[in-house]
């Protein structure tokens, strides 16, 4: 039987980062398993029937303030220069995201200069000392208004929650720019891999000491392996087998349409705050800058997460007292074990971005 110095649960892209990590620089001997039929997890992507290159569990744009992040995924691809921007449908047309002097000028037909928005903010702000959920965080910062036309729905379709149930950490994480300045992230480092998420990751994992099995459920193999540690990036409390119950999620139904014409939107991400079930249509030739004579677009409708009820793969912990008090106790039990390590978004319970991820498999392994 053949030993694996490192057995990783999980092909995602923090299981991938961390193979590549162990194989390359500390010269061990990883297996990879991963349960789907593909590498990438969420980061998945391909091109569809009619050669159009999509991301399979929607939009994800790479954008990071780590130097040592961006410097080891570019080993493995080139970048296209991809800035993000992203318009919301309100009030019957296209405004400008996140909250910035454009938003203004957009909703209200008028010039603003930074003065005038900073007067419009302050008059509409909620005097809140210390908001303790979504729906204060919002008020506190930015007022009625905006909550109204941009939060409030919005918030109820993605998380199936109203928002002042939820955690204030929610909405501040959302920028509100007293300037002109329209980017969706304003990290130093941005772009989409060259030729996709998936080649990226399948030269990460193209090394004499990683080998990968997919398709299969570490649980059903684990016994017959030999290895001395492992890295866990998969669902916490499957691990523990659901030992205090499935933790909350949300996650995302696709519906895939495509068209035989070169654009739909004029950018790449339209949110839909109040109109339809859908949160948000993507169109990845904006990402992507492929020339196809075929469009494809991506309508996401936020759904619970429930184990063994449905198939909807978990993106999203849930922002909620509730969850965060059940996370501690497999965490808890997780602190106890020796030689497993737990890490990534599922693992760790924590809604982290794909640089974030790369980040913790860096730095530690």
């Amino acid at each position: 039987m053949s030993h694996y110095d490192y057995f990783i649960v999980g092909a995602g892209i923090t299981g991938v980062t961390a193979a590549s990590i162990l194989a390359r620089k500390k010269d061990k001997k990883v297996l990879v398993v991963e349960k789907r039929p593909h590498i990438g997890g969420n980061c998945y992507d391909h091109f569809d029937d009619h050669g159009v290159l999509i991301h399979e569990y929607g939009p994800h744009i790479f954008h990071t303030q780590h130097k040592d992040v961006w410097e080891y995924l570019s080993r493995f691809t080139k970048w296209i220069p991809y800035v993000h921007r992203v318009k919301a449908f309100v009030d019957n047309k296209l405004v400008s995201l996140p909250i910035n002097i454009k938003t203004l000028e957009d909703l209200f037909g008028r010039v603003f200069t930074r003065e005038d928005m900073s007067k419009w903010v302050e008059k509409e702000r909620v005097i809140i000392s210390e908001p303790d959920n979504a729906e204060d965080m919002v008020l506190s910062r930015m007022g009625k208004t905006i909550y109204e036309k941009f939060f409030k729905n919005y918030t109820t379709k993605q998380w199936g929650k109203d928002a002042r149930e939820l955690a204030p950490e929610v909405t501040a994480r959302i920028p509100i720019r007293f300037s002109e300045d329209d980017r969706y992230f304003t990290d130093l480092y941005q772009g989409i891999p060259q030729d996709g998420y998936t080649r990226m990751l399948e030269r990460m994992l193209k090394h004499k000491n990683i080998e990968v099995i997919f398709d299969t459920d570490y649980k059903q193999i684990i016994d017959s392996i030999n290895f001395s540690q492992m890295t866990f990036t998969g669902p916490i409390d499957y691990f523990f087998d659901y030992q205090f119950g499935p933790l909350p999620y949300r996650g995302l139904k696709f519906n895939f349409n495509s068209h035989k014409r070169e654009n739909y939107q004029p950018l790449a991400v339209v949110n839909y705050p109040n109109n339809y079930g859908y949160t948000r249509i993507t169109e990845f030739k904006h990402m992507t800058m492929q020339k196809h004579p075929y469009t494809t677009l991506c309508y996401e409708y936020p759904h619970d997460c429930v184990p063994g009820e449905n198939s909807i793969v978990p993106s999203y912990p849930l922002p909620i007292k509730e969850a965060a008090e059940l996370y501690n106790k497999y965490k808890d039990n997780a602190d106890k074990l020796k030689g497993v390590t737990f890490l990534g978004r599922l693992a760790e319970y924590k809604y982290y971005n794909m640089d974030v991820c790369v980040k913790v498999a860096m730095d530690s392994l």
